[in-house]
């Protein structure tokens, strides 16, 4: 970059940073042409005022055939076609005026032959062949010439040969002298569209034809293609004539006719005169013969294509009728409609009427895709009606993929698909789809270069430059930087030339072949395409004239190729033709055509310089002798005109400048540029010849006084011709990789290595930048909304800042050791952030441009980068699986916490991998696996929902994985998420359910989503294509497809004014949407938000209606319309507790105009009685909330597994198995702890379980009948009654509730009423009276009557409540906490009823907008809230009023509890706080001046996770404490000490394993934890604890001879680590690496000195734990993961192998393979391989089964094997008889097994949440349930007396009985 240039540079510089053709057509009759033969090489005549003198070539005084072909076509074409129609109407028998059966003016290749026709009873031409490309017939004799045929209709006779391919192909030249190639073929299977070719698939449908006849693939057909059409409806193209026709093999082919009249070939002259039918008749000579009486249906079969082309484009896209219009066969839709293969191409489909003998003229249809050519074959008497309404089905849709291009216009095609769906006949109306086409226009782009920096070129006029950006070719006026485009190019342009005049551009491509175009460059027209024999052009030059075109490059065999085009006649119809080609040893760098004379040429490279000259129609080459100076290299070359001649000059790399006399062919002058500078000068002066180093010279450029120079010291310097000294140098930030002077000599361009373009103005002496651009892909972006700048990454190691308005670049920092991958900017703060290959993520200054902080919690390269728009978060991902929460509100952001293994570590960076709503609540990414995606809260990072993206496709032959997500609009609340199987699926962002999903999607996965702001364009980005769906549109939303990178689209953005996009690959693309953005409120389907906060007198006139009077009487709800509760203003109590004012409650139901509000005097609810003889009032609902936006609210973890039923559950007392202890506590639930102190009881949660604990024994009981996850308990004053509820299971629509006896231990009530989950439950002050709470989906408020069990009163609420509490003052009020309010509810029980009035207190302003998610009541009549943003607030119950509130935490607090003078207070960020509030009840008489300076902290505590439960002493001393981390604690204030009481992981459990005494054993889980246990007390011993990994597999150190105090547990671990601990020592005391993936299996040997570990990728590394070395790695199992290795000593039988140890290793593709090692001696056999058949995928479940596989304990030489087999059983092979000796048969695929080292048990677990124990002895089976998913764990102890199985993170300890 020159020096002084505007843009800024970082401080930070540390780590940071269809072609034109000749026409053939009959002479007029008034014209005779005696021209000979016709040949290639023939000139065109130039005609002078129509003399006929024929410029060099005499042809005796006449034109010949050629021109007056040519001229009668363009005639025909200026003029309307009036001189064609003369000799071409009515129609034209192709065969015959051509003359086929002489083959002069036509030409045949392969086997081509006359035959008769049977059924003609005629000669037709029979081609036919295996290779149709090389069997065909073609009109005209060769491709350059043009048959020049005008008529719309081209009727192509023909039959196929049966079970044989065919192809027509039609080359179609448009008014823009452009052709398109049309082909059809029976062997296409899918359409295919290009800018220049269309392929129609021709598929026949069997019909049941007459035995008579033969089949429809045999049958005569007669083809009608409307030509006109064609090109309309698929290019947006206007027909002009017919070019040439092939008809290539296997048809039969009686003749082509072409003509402007629609004929009907069923239709003889004779009949349609009888008949005076409305319609044209076939001419005779086009009529097929028709036995008499029979119909000619019945033979022959017509096809019109495109269907109905009789009318109009218009009217033929959308047209529809009734059933009874049509009395002969129409289309239907085929059942598997074709798919496109490239990202420009759509899943379309087509279909071509097949008319019956009466047909209307008028065809069925509706919109529809595009297209596949079919043949319905059925009978002509049969109507085919499609769908149940009788409605035909036709698709249609609408493509445009246009090659006439001018400035700002882009590459698109438009794709309207519909479903068709059965509709009524009277209401039948097309879909319309609300895209304008089109919807985006390329503005402008951001870069230089791609294949090459040094093609830069000025225009004549010297305002503008012309340079290739990828495959867009750009013209920006230097004045106003405004750009026009030249779109056409699909791959990176190569080389550029532009001709003397400045109205002829070239340009090529790379890629071989290589793709030349011609433009014009005034328009920006196409005017030529054509393909190079040169592989990839690497240099163009044009002669001053333009008719002379130059390429230089190599041929497939690597030799340097010049060819010579002709382009004379570009532009005048015709097309460029190759003049010569010649292939050459020496090098070429640079090329050139004299300007002087476009018949010479020159060359340069290394070693050579060569003069060129094309004569005769070839070009030869002389060397020019270089003497001394042949072995230079040279890079380039210029002539300029000298008064003695014209004088060439060559650079050099050495810094060489040789003139060279052209005429003579010999250097005149030799000069070198040396790196010398004269001390003290202003400019450098350089010597002109001298030996040494020179300056490496890339580039010159010669004008009449000066010479440019440009090298790679990144020097442009500006020379005299004599060179004398240098003139002017501007120094650049890179290599110069081209320098070009403008035509007037006043400035200089140049260009760089590094993407820089930029010119030097000579008379300023100022150097002006033009463009800035990465030099490698663009990996991301983001967009600053204030200032209007965008932020790119790039794989060239710069992070650069641009102005959106301008597209200059304004910063840049640099990272030379490590890759940006990752972007965003700060939504309100002038910084941005950015992640980096190493793990870091920097926060940048955008006023200083310098590091404001870094953070290195990352261990991977970051995957995902997300800032919350309300800039109070920012969320970072990494390849390693880990998560990291920033507080970003300050200058200095600061990480909140980190987690680790949630992320998928097999995703890659993408702006799409990790996304933040629009409201800042939910965060979602795709993990843990690729499978699964992930919605969190952004708060507290709580897992709130988790969808299986293998579940939405359940009949796919293949596993689908997520490959980026994206929010929807809130409402409605959806999650976009692109699978690997070309879909884009729309979740609810709550549930997870599928709403749609759009499978209408390029064949590559979209790795990019994005949305517009107004929630109507939706934007997806596979390969090189973006695509433009209306998301707005629910039923087949229609889409457009654009096309312009030359790259895949890395992402894709709008603007924040939404008016434009942004897409990055190659470069940055900026589009103008070309649609006005809409309101969200004003979208279809957008619901009426309500608002708030009426007034008084307004709520008056809503409830009392539009007369504005009151009511009279108290209104009656109605099944229609069930009440409402709204909450209406509260009047304050007088201090005796009394109100002043009522209590109210609305009895309107809430409806589309927004909730109404009641006010008035006090009424009853009227209560309705349904079938259970409960008061509800309705179960009326309002939209549900998009997201869980409080830590309080419960939800279940998602699980795939179902309950199955039907098992052999065993009697009572009967059972094997008795659960004797739970090993953990349910972290995910909520208040789901109670004890009670006086009478010790203690009980809590887990999974589906209440277990039931006596603190004293550690003995427990457990209460199962939940069938699902219980999400929360409550325990009666009286310490008889429990209540748990839990979450809607598969088989119930509701959410069930149980009421427990306490004594007794048994459920005495099962209670339903909520839908999706009970979020709280509260027993009042009486124990009369149950209250139950639904969560945020749910939002209902239910009460039940203890002594009858029966629903009392159900009332819907607003909006969602966060926390409940009874009075224990006063039994009638419930107080209720939510967004921004107090809710007080106060029950009146008159006799047997129970009404409900409420009213609502609102938060003061000074304590801010939050939400309330906690409260406590403390002494009369105080209330303590806890809100989202930590505070407390204290509420007076008398006043009504919020009297005190201080900041107690800096989270969200979701537990409150107050006895006395203490309060204590516990949040997500997992502190607990104990406050002393004595001073409080003094503080309510000072009302809302009280101050919280008399409240101060008593203890603190920081325990493992955010506080969910709590229950404390009555003195406030002593509780109990769970978190999210599934612990509960033992809490002492006076001591201030936590204890651990009940401790379990908080993820997935990956392996049991136990000491060889039994005393002891240890789990690893998903968190990175290893937990070593006491068996007999199940209390938590040791914790090893690995942070960012997860471990996988487990075990413990058999018993050592040499030292039997040792004890190793060997762990494996997901980045391939092996850790050894010692749990003597508690300490690790070896760390090894012996795999590079996840470790998935582990064992020690027999005798304890070595350790077989197995990873995902299949390997087994033998390691020697003394050593820390490994030895021996297998990869008999490679490419399928290690499920199972087990070793054991070998102390049965001979297998045929040596060895003292006897291992297996089972892996995940159903192989088992059995060794025979002794390690001491290194040796290792193979004993036996097994191979277990896996059924067809359809028959798999969606998590498929692991391979399991273990030594019989009982029996040694038997193997037992289970998992993906062809059916559900257990197999006990012999590995002496070498066979299956027995199989055990099983209800449902195993994913666990353990068989019991004592009696023959063997115990199986199955994901749908059943433990099943076989007794294999007597081949009894009992199933126990318990866990509340797939059973992935069962163990037995050595003593075979315990049993232990896992489910996720919960432990089930079993004990066996009768073992």
């Amino acid at each position: 970059m020159p020096r002084g240039t505007t843009a800024e540079k970082s401080k930070w510089s540390g780590k940071v940073l269809g072609r034109p053709e000749k026409q053939l057509a009959p002479p007029h009759r008034a014209v005779t042409c005696q021209a000979p033969t016709l040949k290639r090489d023939h000139v065109p005549c130039r005609r002078d005022g129509g003399s006929g003198v024929v410029a060099r070539r005499p042809l005796l005084g006449a034109h010949c055939v050629l021109c007056v072909g040519r001229a009668v076509a363009e005639a025909g074409s200026a003029s309307g076609g009036a001189m064609a129609g003369v000799w071409q109407q009515p129609f034209l028998n192709v065969f015959r005026h051509f003359k086929v059966d002489e083959w002069k003016r036509s030409s045949k290749e392969g086997d081509v032959a006359v035959v008769m026709d049977k059924t003609l009873k005629c000669t037709v031409y029979r081609v036919r062949g295996p290779v149709s490309a090389g069997n065909y017939i073609q009109l005209p004799k060769t491709s350059t010439q043009s048959l020049g045929l005008t008529g719309r209709y081209l009727y192509v006779l023909f039959r196929p040969l049966p079970a044989k391919h065919f192809v027509i192909h039609l080359d179609l030249c448009t008014e823009g002298s452009q052709v398109i190639r049309v082909s059809f073929s029976n062997f296409f299977k899918e359409f295919k569209s290009t800018a220049t070719w269309l392929q129609f698939p021709f598929i026949c449908e069997t019909g049941t034809p007459r035995k008579d006849v033969g089949s429809p693939g045999a049958r005569w057909t007669c083809l009608q293609l409307d030509l006109h059409d064609i090109l309309l409806v698929y290019l947006n193209r206007r027909y002009s004539h017919l070019k040439t026709i092939r008809l290539c093999a296997s048809l039969l082919v009686r003749n082509l006719y072409t003509s402007d009249l629609c004929f009907d070939p069923a239709v003889t002259v004779g009949e349609a005169r009888c008949a005076k039918l409305p319609i044209t008749p076939i001419p005779r000579e086009m009529a097929f013969p028709v036995p008499k009486g029979e119909s000619w249906h019945d033979h022959y079969v017509h096809i019109r294509f495109p269907s109905d082309s009789s009318k109009t484009p218009s009217e033929a896209v959308q047209k529809s009728c009734s059933p009874s219009e049509a009395a002969g066969p129409v289309l239907r839709l085929l059942p598997h409609p074709a798919a496109f293969s490239k990202p420009v191409q759509d899943s379309l489909a087509l279909m071509v009427q097949k008319h019956g003998p009466t047909a209307s003229r008028q065809a069925l249809s509706v919109p529809r895709p595009l297209p596949e050519v079919s043949v319905s074959c059925e009978r002509s008497e049969v109507s085919s009606v499609g769908g149940p309404s009788g409605r035909s089905q036709e698709p249609l849709a609408w493509v445009e993929a246009t090659d006439k291009h001018v400035a700002s216009d882009s590459l698109h095609v438009s794709v309207y698909q519909t479903t068709v769906e059965p509709t009524a006949p009277g209401d039948a109306s097309p879909q319309e789809s609300f895209l304008p086409d089109p919807v985006l226009r390329l503005k402008g782009v951001i870069g230089f270069g791609g294949h090459s920096t040094k093609w830069a070129l000025w225009t004549r006029d010297g305002t503008a430059v012309v340079y290739p950006c990828h495959a867009v070719i750009v013209v920006m006026c230097v004045s106003t930087r405004e750009q026009r485009l030249f779109l056409g190019h699909t791959d990176k342009v190569s080389a550029l030339a532009l001709d003397g005049s400045g109205s002829l551009l070239a340009s090529a491509q790379a890629r071989p072949h290589s793709m030349l175009r011609l433009w014009d460059f005034q328009t920006g027209e196409c005017l030529s395409l054509f393909q190079s024999p040169v592989h990839t052009v690497c240099s163009l030059s044009f002669s001053d004239s333009g008719e002379v075109l130059c390429g230089v490059g190599k041929d497939r065999h690597g030799r340097m190729t010049v060819v010579v085009w002709g382009t004379a006649q570009v532009g005048r119809g015709g097309e460029a033709v190759i003049l010569t080609k010649v292939h050459s040893d020496v090098d070429i760098q640079a090329f050139e055509v004299a300007f002087f004379d476009e018949t010479r040429m020159a060359s340069c490279g290394r070693g050579s310089v060569r003069l060129w000259r094309l004569r005769g129609g070839g070009l030869r080459s002389c060397p020019v002798d270089l003497g001394e100076h042949q072995a230079l290299e040279f890079t380039d070359l210029a002539f300029r005109q000298a008064q003695d001649g014209h004088t060439l000059y060559v650079c050099s790399r050495s810094g060489h400048i040789l003139e060279i006399d052209h005429q003579r062919m010999a250097v005149r002058c030799a000069r070198r540029l040396l790196p010398t500078r004269t001390p003290g000068g202003p400019l450098p002066q350089k010597q002109t010849f001298s030996s040494g180093p020179g300056i490496a010279i890339s580039s010159l450029s010669i004008s009449q006084a000066k010479c440019a120079v440009g090298s790679e010291d990144g020097y442009l310097r500006l020379w005299p011709l004599d060179f004398s000294s240098v003139l002017l140098e501007a120094e650049h930030e890179g290599p110069i990789s081209s320098v070009c002077v403008s035509p007037d000599g006043l400035r200089v361009l140049s260009t760089t290595s590094s993407g820089h373009l930029g010119f030097l103005d000579i008379l300023s002496r100022e150097y002006s930048m033009l463009v800035r651009s990465h030099a490698a892909p663009v990996l991301a972006l983001a967009t600053e909304c204030s200032r209007g700048q965008l932020a790119t990454v790039s794989q060239d190691h710069t992070v650069r800042i641009w102005d959106l308005a301008t597209l200059q670049q304004l910063y840049d920092f640099a990272s030379p050791e490590e890759a940006p991958c990752a972007v965003a900017f700060h939504p309100t703060q002038p910084t941005f952030f950015c992640g980096f290959s190493s793990g870091a993520v920097r926060s940048f200054s955008l006023e200083t441009t310098e590091v404001l902080v870094e953070h290195r919690c990352h261990r991977g390269a970051i995957t995902g980068l997300a800032a919350s728009p309300d800039g109070s978060l920012l969320f970072s991902s990494c390849s390693r699986g880990s998560l990291a929460q920033y507080h970003s509100s300050a200058p200095q952001c600061r990480i909140l916490r980190v987690t680790a293994n949630v992320v998928c570590q097999e995703a890659c960076p993408s702006p799409s991998a990790l996304v933040v709503s629009g409201d800042s609540h939910l965060l979602a990414f795709v993990g843990p696996s690729k499978y699964t995606v992930t919605v969190m809260d952004t708060t507290s990072l709580d897992e709130l929902l988790r969808v299986d993206i293998r579940t939405l496709d359940l009949a796919g032959s293949r596993l689908d994985s997520a490959v980026a997500v994206c929010f929807g609009p809130a409402p409605p609340g959806h999650l976009l998420v692109s699978t690997s199987s070309n879909m884009v699926a729309v979740l609810d962002a709550t549930s997870g359910r599928l709403v749609r999903e759009l499978s209408c999607v390029p064949t590559a996965a979209c790795s990019v989503l994005a949305l517009s702001g107004d929630g109507r364009f939706l934007l997806t980005a596979a390969d090189r294509a973006i695509k433009v769906w209306d998301y707005s549109a629910q039923a087949g939303p229609g889409c457009q497809v654009y096309i312009g990178h030359s790259e895949p689209v890395r992402a894709v953005a709008f603007t924040p004014d939404q008016q434009q996009l942004l897409s990055v690959g190659d470069t940055i693309f900026l589009w103008d949407v070309l649609a006005p953005s809409e309101n969200v409120q004003g979208s279809p389907g957008a619901p009426t938000t309500c608002e708030a906060g009426l007034g008084t007198r307004q709520l008056e006139d809503t409830v009392s209606g539009a007369s504005g009077l009151p009511r009279q009487q108290v209104p009656m709800p109605s099944q229609a319309s069930p009440p409402w509760l709204d909450i209406c203003a509260r009047p304050p109590k007088d201090h005796d507790g009394e109100s002043r004012g009522a209590f109210s409650m609305s009895d309107e139901s809430c409806g589309p105009e927004g909730l109404r509000q009641a006010s008035g005097p006090p009424v009853l609810v009227q209560k309705e009685t349904d079938r259970a003889g409960a008061c509800s009032t309705g179960r009326a609902r309002a939209q549900p909330p998009t997201h869980r936006d409080s830590y309080r609210h419960f939800t279940a973890r998602y699980k795939a597994s179902l309950l199955s039923k039907g098992l052999s559950f065993p009697a009572v007392g009967d059972e094997r198995l008795h659960l004797k202890a739970v090993m953990g506590y349910n972290g995910n639930g909520r208040a789901n702890l109670v004890w009670r102190p006086d009478t010790g009881f203690f009980a809590y949660t887990c999974g589906r379980l209440v277990v039931v604990e006596d603190l004293h024994s550690g003995v427990q009981q457990h209460w199962l009948g939940h069938p699902e996850e219980i999400s929360t308990l409550a325990l009666s004053h009286d310490a008889q009654v429990l209540a748990s509820a839990s979450g809607r299971s598969s088989t119930a629509s509701r959410c069930q509730i149980r009421v427990w006896d306490v004594p007794g231990g048994s459920c005495r009530q099962l209670l339903s009423h909520h839908d999706t989950a009970v979020q709280a439950l509260a027993f009042s002050p009486d124990d009369r009276l149950l209250v139950t709470l639904g969560d945020y989906g749910d939002r209902t408020l239910a009460l039940w009557s203890m002594a009858t069990y029966e629903l009392v009163s159900s009332t819907c609420l607003p909006e969602p409540v966060y926390g409940m509490a009874f009075n224990p003052w006063d039994a009638g009020e419930l107080a209720c906490v939510g967004q921004g309010a107090v809710t007080l509810w106060l029950l009146q029980q008159r006799g047997g009823d129970v009404s409900l009035q409420v009213h609502r207190e609102p938060i003061p302003e000074e304590v801010g907008g939050c939400k309330l998610t906690s409260l406590c009541y403390g002494i009369t009549p105080l209330l303590y809230c806890g809100s989202s943003a930590g505070q407390v607030c204290v509420w007076d119950m008398c006043a009504g009023c919020c009297f005190l509130a201080w900041e107690a935490d800096d989270g969200e607090i979701g537990v409150l509890l107050c006895l006395g003078a203490r309060l204590v207070s516990g949040s997500n960020t997992r502190r607990l706080r104990l406050w002393a509030v004595g001073a409080v009840p003094e503080l309510r008489c000072k009302g809302s001046g009280a101050r919280s300076s008399s409240v101060f902290m008593e203890r603190e505590l920081t325990l493992d996770g955010a506080v969910v439960s709590a229950v404390f002493h009555e003195s406030m001393d002593m509780g109990v404490v769970g978190t999210t981390a599934g612990t509960l604690w033992y809490v002492s204030w006076a001591e201030g000490t936590s204890t651990r009481l009940v401790s379990g992981h908080q993820s997935k459990v990956n392996e049991v394993v136990f000491s060889p005494s039994e005393s002891h054993c240890a789990t690893c889980s998903d968190d990175g934890s290893v937990r070593v246990w006491s068996v007999a007390s199940m209390e938590l011993l040791i914790q090893f604890q690995v942070l960012s990994q997860s471990c996988l597999c487990l075990s413990w150190s058999p018993p050592s001879c040499e030292r039997p105090e040792q004890q190793w547990v060997a762990a494996g671990y997901s980045d391939g680590t092996l850790r050894l601990f010692s749990i003597p020592l508690i300490a690790m005391e070896l760390k090894m690496h012996p795999h590079s993936a996840a470790l998935t299996a582990i064992a020690f040997s027999a005798d304890g000195q070595t350790i077989l570990s197995g990873d995902r990728d299949g390997f087994v590394a033998v390691s020697r734990p003394r050593t820390g070395m490994t030895f021996r790695v297998l990869s008999d199992h490679r490419g399928a993961p290690i499920c199972t290795i087990q070793s054991t000593r070998r102390e049965y039988g001979d297998f045929g192998a040596e060895g003292v140890d006897l291992w297996l290793a089972a892996s995940g593709d159903q192989q088992v393979s059995v060794w025979a090692s002794n390690w001491l001696q290194d040796r290792c056999e193979l004993v036996d391989w097994l191979s277990f058949p896996a059924p067809a995928l359809t028959e798999v479940p969606s998590c498929l089964p692991p391979s399991l596989a273990a030594f019989c304990p009982w029996d040694e030489a038997l193997l037992v094997c289970a998992g993906l087999s062809m059916h559900h059983e257990v197999v006990f092979y012999s590995l002496c008889q070498k066979q299956v000796i027995e199989k055990i048969p099983l209800p449902f695929f195993a994913v666990s097994m353990s068989l019991s080292p004592g009696a023959h048990l063997m115990a199986i677990g199955f994901s749908e949440r059943v433990l099943r124990l076989v007794d294999c002895a007597s081949g009894a089976v009992q199933d126990f349930a318990g866990h509340d998913d797939s059973v992935q764990l069962c163990r037995f102890a050595p003593s075979a007396r315990l049993l232990f199985t896992a489910a996720h993170n919960e432990i089930l300890v079993w004990e066996v009985t009768g073992h």
